[in-house]
Parts: C-alpha cells; sequence; structure tokens
C-alpha cells in the first residue's frame, strides 16, 4: 500500500476548520483507493508568531522539508501587521522549497453562481500557471529620503532563464495532458526586456512540443478575454505579478475565492510542495461554522494528484462539485449545512460517488 507523508499547516481563522473538513474527504479517498496519509500538525501562524517572536525557524523549515506535501489552510490576523506572515512564511516557504510552479484551476462548477452572463461550465476550464519565486515579488529594491517629500523608491523585478524554463515546460507537459493549447500572459511592448526573455524561452521550449498550439496575450487584455471568451483558453503561464492577479479574476469568475484552490509545486522531488485554498482566514466567521470547506477540498485534491492519485483526486474533486451544487448559497449560514456537515457530506460522496472517464485537470496533473 503507497504511504504518504504529509504536513498540515492550519493557520489562522478558518484554517483549520476547512483543513480538518479537507482530511476527512482525503481519508475517505484513501479508504476506498487504497492508500495511506500520515499527517503531522505543526503549529505555526499568528498566534505562534504573537507568542515567540517568530514567524518559522530553520529547525521547522528542514523538518517541513522532509514531509512529501504540506497542506496549508489559511493565514491572516488582525493583531500582525500585513507582510510579516505572508513574507515570513508563505513566501518564505516558496522559495526555501524551490516551488517555482504556482498552479490555479480556474473551473465553474454546476451550480455554482457566476457574476459572468451566459457563462456555463462548458465554456470554463483552464489553468493559470504563475511564476511562483522571481518577478517583483524578490522584493528587492531600495528607498531614499523616506517620509520627506523627495523620497524615491526602486522595486526591482528579477527575471532568469532558469526559473522561466522550468515553469514553461511544466506548462507545455500539462497542456500536452489537456486540450493543447499554452498562452502566454505577458506584456512584452511594455516591459521589453523580462517580456522578451519569456517569449525567447517559450519559442524555444515549444520546439520539443509540437503538437501545442501557442497563443499570446498581453495582460490588460487578458482582463477583458477571461470573462467573456474564457473557452479560448487552456493552460496559461505567467510570471509572478500577472499571475496573482489574473487568477483572482479566474476566482472571481467561477464563483469566488470560496471556491478557488490551489498548489505551490516543486518540480525536481528535492522539497514537498505546498497546497492552499485561496481564500483568506476570515477571523470574523471563525468558529461558527459558516466557511465553505470547498476551496481546501480541492486544493486537497490537487495534492493527491501529484502524488500520482489521480482517481483519488477526481472523486475529491467531483463529491465537493456535488456537494457544492446543492448548496443555495456558497457562504455563511445561508448554506443550509455548516461546515462540519458539508465535510461530512463530500466524504460521503467520495466513497459512494461513481468517477466519471472525461478527463479533469485532476487527472492531467497527475499523468504530468
Amino acid at each position: 500500500m503507497d504511504s504518504y507523508d504529509v504536513a498540515v499547516l492550519d493557520g489562522d481563522g478558518i484554517g483549520p476548520e476547512v483543513t480538518g473538513e479537507a482530511l476527512k474527504v482525503v481519508e475517505a479517498a484513501a479508504k476506498r483507493f487504497g492508500f495511506e496519509l500520515n499527517t503531522t500538525r505543526y503549529d505555526l501562524g499568528a498566534q505562534h508568531y504573537l507568542d515567540t517572536g517568530v514567524v518559522i525557524d530553520d529547525a521547522t523549515v528542514e523538518r517541513l522539508r522532509s514531509h512529501r506535501a504540506i497542506l496549508f489552510g489559511a493565514m491572516g490576523d488582525p493583531r500582525v501587521r500585513p507582510g510579516v506572515l505572508e513574507r515570513g512564511l508563505i513566501l518564505k516557504l516558496r522559495r526555501e522549497f524551490a516551488q517555482p510552479v504556482n498552479l490555479r484551476p480556474v473551473r465553474l462548477y454546476p451550480g455554482v453562481p457566476t457574476p459572468i452572463r451566459d457563462l456555463t461550465p462548458q465554456r470554463c476550464d483552464l489553468v493559470i500557471i504563475r511564476e511562483n519565486t522571481e518577478g517583483l515579488y524578490v522584493g528587492a529594491g531600495s528607498t531614499v529620503h523616506a517620509g520627506t517629500p523627495h523620497a524615491v523608491a526602486l522595486q526591482e523585478s528579477v527575471n532568469t532563464v532558469a526559473a522561466i524554463s522550468q515553469v514553461v515546460d511544466y506548462s507545455f507537459r500539462l497542456a500536452q495532458q489537456r486540450r493543447g493549447k499554452l498562452t502566454l500572459c505577458h506584456k512584452t511592448n511594455i516591459l521589453v526586456h523580462a517580456g522578451a526573455m519569456w517569449q525567447q524561452v517559450v519559442d524555444e521550449v515549444s520546439r520539443s512540443y509540437p503538437a501545442v498550439e501557442l497563443d499570446y496575450v498581453h495582460v490588460d487584455a487578458m482582463c477583458q478575454h477571461l470573462p467573456m471568451t474564457p473557452e479560448r483558453f487552456d493552460v496559461v503561464v505567467t510570471d509572478n505579478l500577472f499571475g496573482d492577479i489574473i487568477s483572482d479574476l479566474g476566482a472571481t469568475i467561477q464563483g469566488g475565492l470560496g471556491v478557488a484552490c490551489s498548489g505551490n509545486l516543486n518540480l525536481d522531488g528535492t522539497a514537498p510542495s505546498m497546497f492552499e485554498p485561496v481564500h483568506g482566514s476570515a477571523p470574523d466567521i471563525a468558529g461558527r461554522g459558516w466557511a465553505n470547506p470547498a476551496a481546501a477540498v480541492l486544493s486537497a485534491a490537487l495534492c493527491l494528484a501529484t502524488l500520482g492519485q489521480g482517481q483519488a483526486a477526481l472523486a475529491c474533486e467531483q463529491a465537493a462539485a456535488a456537494v457544492l451544487a446543492e448548496l443555495p448559497a456558497l457562504a455563511g449560514p445561508a448554506m443550509g449545512a455548516s461546515t462540519t456537515e458539508l465535510g461530512d457530506r463530500m466524504a460521503d460522496r467520495v466513497t459512494n460517488l461513481e468517477i466519471p472517464t472525461t478527463p479533469s485537470i485532476m487527472t492531467a496533473i497527475a499523468a504530468v
């Protein structure tokens, strides 16, 4: 029996609630498909920082490195100033564990309302691949004359062929498992140096994938095309900042952050990948049972897919989708069921539903 060591970082606010339900669903999948998931919880987040003054120490980083994957709940607390936890934990782990790929499926599930008129699930099924370690997010820059009328702030974007090549090659391999189309999203007419490097790498890597159709779209145009013609896109690859922005637009199109999942992928097996729902910690509703665990369940499904458990991942995705279709609302008491009840229903569906044979992002990821 295959066995996987997974670290669990519940995080803040609703993080422990939704993560607990995601694990319930994954355990049902493990029982049905015949594998073991061994979990180790780590007490990291706002309270740990407030108690110790340390976001994460080096020894804990090394312990986390020994796991196959990390499930992360949510992060954020009004008692901690912005940036401390995000940079000190999330961005740190992405860099320490060499996770160049941030993967964000954008799929409209049946019954989930979208603000886009006439959009159907058949028209919205794409994946945004965001370079995860470079660009403007490296933090390079300086400020001089701070606090004066003559203040100058410089923020530098770092782009390397090595990192871009990794994320572009992964994107081609994923597109090859899906509908065979890859779109580069950038701003090559203005960011001429970085844009030229991205385009050059895409063109070079494309020679190894002749069956994959290439497309290009400026990021500002993407913000128009994505809501109006999402069916144009299959796999979209882009840089760190642009990916951060358009993936949130994608989440809005698919029904909101409550159904948006993500994975931060290590591609060479030297460290774990990390999976997290895109939503925040929602401290105002923590403990009330109002949080929808769907995004956490879908993130856990992505985790199973990268571990090679494609059918189990598909079962978790289909179970979450089936329960979502039954809800009168996607959040709060209007859902008609508590967080725990939704987790129970999704776990029950994993155990009993018939697994479809149609292709899915989950089976495509498992095949990459």
